[in-house]
């Protein structure tokens, strides 16, 4: 008969055990046959060498025992109903953990499902779990299926029976040049404090905290980057976020610099970063403005003489009530940071005149054409230059490089006429010894002019 010897610390399994009576003595039937206890297991552990009885089976070899180390753990479903060695009770589905350091014994109505090993979390470091059914977790808190949560305590964590591990969530390091973009994906209190409900958004910046790590109701839409303003520059924030959290639809706030910030979710520049306009004494800013607001940056200034014909609204305090659609000149030298309320036109320079040199000016509100001549100029508000045309033979007779007297009886070819600047007065020059007539249709009479000596 062959025998079957289990060393120290292994099992084997046995199918079809023989039945036993209280005192571990086999029972045998009428016949002298070994009662069996028919698809059943059974468990051996070390013992004394033992024979088969007619009908048992091995089922599984002799195994050694399964080693639990630390920071790992055995994850147990029940079988069958019964009571452990602590006299608690299994139902069959139950699971639970067996952890390490230690050796596992192996019962029958006990399944190994899997070995679980702990998760080490490190500084700046969070875990995601979700339950896998309703209960408690690890800290005692109640947990519903499906529901997630994270742990960032430093050091190593075993996930419960009933939890699983998702993800491990690295914090985002903030810095004074980078901030966080957040999501909120349901109501709940952030880390601050303060409440959040489903799809409002905000900024984590370094203000708040050097590193932060998202929850599970937040969502990270993205790194914002820090804007920078020097002290010759600014910008137009649209949409501005106001003391209340919620963005101004609509509404723009100026920012200049010197200055460093971060735009909030709902923000942009409306034309990027631009530079403060840096006036000389030679030129000017035409100004008009989109909203009705009181101008105090022309208190104490002078008004050209078209100015000082208009009725406008002055304050106690000197300011200007400026209306929508209200055009005005900032001259130099200044340097000039427009409002929100106000939009640069266009920027105009004086134009230097010689003596013999002019310019056509028109007045855009009466239509009236004049011409200014000999003498530095600079467009104002209400002003524009006025292109005189002229038909075509004047316009060659005008650019024309031929000396009337000289050149008449020169048939050779010359270069094209140059354009002629339509806003310049126009100018002849006659030759020696020639005149020109002029005619005025206004006075309805001709003039001449020579040049003789």
């Amino acid at each position: 008969m062959r025998m079957t010897m289990v060393p120290p610390r292994h099992y084997c399994v046995v199918l079809n055990p023989v039945a036993c009576d209280d005192e571990g003595r086999v029972q045998f039937d009428q016949s002298g046959q070994a009662k069996l206890r028919h698809a059943d297991l059974e468990i051996r552990l070390t013992q004394d060498p033992f024979p088969l009885y007619p009908g048992e089976e091995i089922q599984q070899d002799v195994t050694a025992l399964q080693i639990v180390y630390p920071d790992t753990a055995l994850r147990l479903q029940a079988l069958l109903d019964f009571k452990d060695l602590g006299g608690q009770k299994r139902v069959a589905g139950d699971e639970w953990l067996f952890e390490g350091p230690g050796t596992y014994i192996p019962r029958k109505e006990v399944a190994v499902l899997e070995t679980i090993k702990a998760t080490v979390i490190r500084e700046n470091q969070a875990i995601r779990l979700r339950a896998r059914k309703e209960g408690a977790d690890r800290g005692g808190t109640h947990r519903v299926t499906g529901e997630e949560w994270q742990v960032s305590k430093v050091g190593a964590y075993l996930p419960g029976a009933h939890e699983e591990v998702i993800d491990i969530v690295n914090a985002f390091i903030l810095t004074d040049k980078k901030a966080l973009h957040v999501r909120a994906l349901r109501p709940f209190r952030d880390a601050g404090g303060r409440d959040r409900r489903t799809g409002e958004e905000w900024l984590v910046t370094m203000a708040e905290r050097e590193a932060h790590i998202p929850s599970v109701a937040e969502e990270v839409v993205g790194v914002v980057d820090v804007t920078t303003l020097s002290s010759r520059q600014y910008c137009v924030v649209l949409d501005p976020v106001g003391a209340d959290g919620k963005p101004q639809l609509g509404q723009k706030r100026v920012v200049k610099g010197e200055r460093s910030f971060f735009l909030r979710p709902g923000e942009q520049l409306e034309r990027g970063i631009q530079d403060v306009y840096i006036l000389s004494e030679d030129e000017g800013l035409v100004l008009r403005a989109n909203e009705a607001f009181m101008d105090m940056e022309e208190e104490g200034e002078e008004e050209e003489e078209e100015d000082l014909e208009e009725d406008r609204p002055v304050t106690r305090r000197g300011g200007i009530a400026r209306r929508p659609g209200d055009r005005w000149m900032l001259r130099g030298p200044t340097e000039y940071v427009p409002p929100a309320t106000v939009e640069v036109v266009l920027r105009r320079e004086a134009i230097p005149l010689d003596e013999n040199e002019g310019i056509y000016v028109r007045d855009i509100k009466t239509g009236k054409v004049r011409a200014v001549i000999g003498q530095t100029y600079m467009l104002t508000q209400d002003q524009e230059l006025w292109a005189k045309t002229l038909p075509p033979n004047v316009e060659q007779l005008l650019m024309s490089s031929c000396d009337p007297l000289s050149d008449r009886s020169d048939r050779s070819d010359r270069p094209p006429p140059r354009q002629r600047d339509c806003t310049r007065v126009v100018s002849y020059r006659v030759p020696h010894n020639a005149a020109v007539q002029v005619y005025d249709y206004r006075e309805k009479r001709a003039r001449y002019h020579g040049n003789r000596l």
